[in-house]
């Protein structure tokens, strides 16, 4: 499982990374530290989190997260696969990203919840690209 950094985490979720150092010293999501001594956060933690800040934020009027040339890096917060199609989620800051696409196209991703991914919109259609 992929684990964030404190900085990671913090452009993930469109704040600051004091602001992600608050929140996890709050205990609002755990963290663990690796051999260097920096602090982590699971993917499968940060993902949760995502939908729980983005909840919090829709009540803002002013949230300061934008998206450049129509690429919203988040992280990916659900897959669901069918036997043909599959249904990826993610959440870009504020921003709730779902994307219908090929089973096929998934597992050669290797896209599961926890991992970072930048979903790309142009018309009605949003391509994901794994980073």
């Amino acid at each position: 499982m992929q684990s964030y950094t404190i900085g990671q985490a913090a452009r993930l979720l469109g704040v600051s990374p004091d602001t992600a150092r608050r929140w996890a010293d709050a205990g609002r999501v755990a963290t663990h530290r690796d051999d260097s001594g920096r602090r982590l956060i699971d993917g499968r933690d940060l993902a949760a989190f995502s939908i729980e800040v983005a909840q919090g934020a829709k009540d803002e009027d002013d949230a300061p997260y934008t998206s450049a040339r129509n690429a919203f890096p988040g992280i990916v917060t659900a897959v669901t696969l069918g036997d043909v199609a599959a249904q990826v989620e993610i959440q870009a800051g504020p921003h709730r990203l779902v994307s219908l696409l090929t089973r096929e196209a998934v597992e050669e991703l290797g896209l599961e919840v926890g991992m970072q991914a930048t979903a790309r919109v142009k018309s009605t259609s949003v391509h994901i690209d794994r980073t």
